[in-house]
């Protein structure tokens, strides 16, 4: 095969755009702070990029979940407490009308407080957060739950707050649906307490004790009925009298212990949304770490491969000159 000099300036050119080529490579590199710039580079090493950067993302998606439910987790507990203590409070009046010497003004500043204490559960069950309302299940923008007076007692009453509802059935299936957040791939939770959990836990807690139909609106409703009285002088009778120390009562307590095992609930589930998160950071930092091990360049590294091709090409250059001698001269010999 015959050697040209043709065939050595191309050989020289094509090598010496390979060096500058690999330069090029070493300041991308460089300045993109990535050993991967594009598919070609690595292509296998692209797929495995491509694959940590999607479940980076979908972590950190779970971790604004998970953020978001603890937060709303909070108002549900902090609400829970602030229903209980009204709770307690209508306990400590009933408690209080056993006295003998109550008479019909003494019971008549139960009764006031008890409506005022309706009125202020209702507005704990309307109670919202990031403009849902905690207690609405999946209808979280219509209010659960309303207070409205008895056009004959002029009493409170606690009621669903719906047209077609009744003190003891919600207006809609959705007041008593669970919410679900997922916290990692394939792992969802329910975290939501409903205005139907507090309301209805007599009915429909396996342990209630109450009849069919028994909920809190009902409760509320004969404690306001029997401090009313049965007898022409507004007073409560020896019978009314008797419920309100004893079934009342009794129901009351009742319902102060279903708060308190809901707020039991929603403290297990912050736990657990706290573990979660936990893991969640944990795998984040796992990925991340993976990932510049994979895709981040090495500075020093990548200054010293500069610096060598750099001087490979400037003694490229340097030595062309010996490399391809023939003059015009040459030809005419």
């Amino acid at each position: 095969m015959r050697i040209t000099n043709q065939m050595l300036a191309n050989n020289y050119m094509n090598d010496l755009g390979n060096n500058l080529s690999n330069m090029q490579t070493i300041q991308q590199r460089m300045s993109s702070g990535q050993l991967i710039n594009k598919a070609s580079d690595d292509p296998f090493g692209t797929s495995k990029v491509m694959q940590i950067n999607t479940q980076i993302s979908e972590n950190q998606q779970y971790n604004s979940n998970i953020s978001d439910t603890t937060q709303w987790l909070k108002v549900t507990d902090t609400s829970l407490g602030q229903a209980g203590n009204v709770l307690q409070r209508i306990n400590e009046l009933l408690v209080s009308t056993g006295s003998a010497g109550y008479g019909p003004d003494e019971e008549q500043s139960v009764k006031d407080e008890i409506n005022q204490n309706i009125d202020q559960l209702s507005q704990i069950l309307n109670t919202t957060f990031d403009g849902k309302y905690i207690f609405g299940g999946t209808d979280g923008t219509d209010k659960p739950t309303k207070s409205t007076k008895d056009s004959t007692s002029g009493n409170e009453v606690l009621t669903y707050n719906s047209a077609s509802a009744t003190n003891s059935t919600p207006g809609s299936a959705n007041v008593a649906a669970n919410l679900t957040v997922e916290i990692s791939q394939g792992v969802t939770v329910n975290y939501n307490v409903t205005a139907s959990d507090i309301m209805d836990h007599k009915a429909a807690n396996a342990g209630g004790t109450g009849t069919s139909g028994s909920n809190l609106s009902t409760i509320l409703s004969n404690i306001t009925s029997h401090l009313d009285g049965n007898n022409s002088s507004g007073v409560a009778d020896s019978t009314s009298r008797a419920d309100l120390i004893g079934s009342d009562l009794s129901d009351i307590q009742d319902a102060i212990k279903n708060v308190s095992s809901l707020r039991t609930k929603v403290g297990a589930i912050e736990n657990r949304m706290t573990s979660a998160q936990d893991e969640n950071t944990s795998e984040n930092s796992s990925l991340t770490a993976v990932l510049s091990s994979t895709d981040d360049a090495n500075y020093a590294q990548e200054s010293m491969n500069y610096s060598q091709a750099q001087t490979v090409y400037q003694a490229a250059l340097q030595i062309s000159s010996k490399i391809l001698q023939n003059s015009l001269t040459d030809y005419l010999k």
